[in-house]
């Protein structure tokens, strides 16, 4: 067993912990974060993207002693006093999902993008999510929501706030 500490969503957990148990299955199992999905276990599909120190993993692909000393953001800390983000509201109003199965991993890829280009274009946005399977959809949705926080609006028009969103 080895100790870790990490921050998951705001939260600091001191664990004692198997070295090859994936950040996914402690997050699951153990901090019972059950929003990050298993998809494939092989990193193809992108369900399980989280936030490590900032950057978007699948975490299917950690190790939960790689996460020892770091934060980790889960599609469950983005909501704040009920409130879901910018990205989620901008799936929801949009329909950016069907079945949901991939949404958190999506949200998760694309709030990365929006940190690292907060003004992509159509074909930014399906190369940054490009990892990410979705199934239902055909991605336009998808796409559109991304776009639509780009742009700074939501369904109805109103203005948004993504950029001081993702840097607090």
């Amino acid at each position: 067993m080895t100790h870790i500490s990490v921050t998951v969503d705001g939260t600091v957990y001191e664990d004692e912990v198997e070295p090859r148990l994936l950040l996914v299955h402690y997050l699951r199992e153990r901090l019972g974060l059950t929003g990050t999905p298993i998809g494939c276990d092989t990193s193809n599909c992108g369900t399980c993207t989280v936030e490590l120190d900032g950057a978007s993993v699948k975490s299917c692909t950690v190790l939960a002693v790689q996460a020892d000393g770091g934060e980790v953001t889960t599609i469950q800390g983005l909501a704040r006093d009920g409130e879901w983000s910018e990205l989620q509201r901008a799936f929801h109003e949009r329909h950016a999902l069907q079945c949901g199965y991939c949404t958190p991993g999506m949200i998760m890829a694309a709030r990365d993008l929006l940190r690292e280009n907060p003004h992509p274009d159509s074909d930014e946005v399906r190369k940054a999510l490009e990892g990410n399977l979705c199934r239902c959809t055909g991605y336009q949705n998808i796409v559109r929501a991304v776009l639509a926080v780009a742009e700074g609006e939501t369904a109805s028009g109103e203005r948004t706030g993504f950029a001081q969103e993702v840097t607090a």
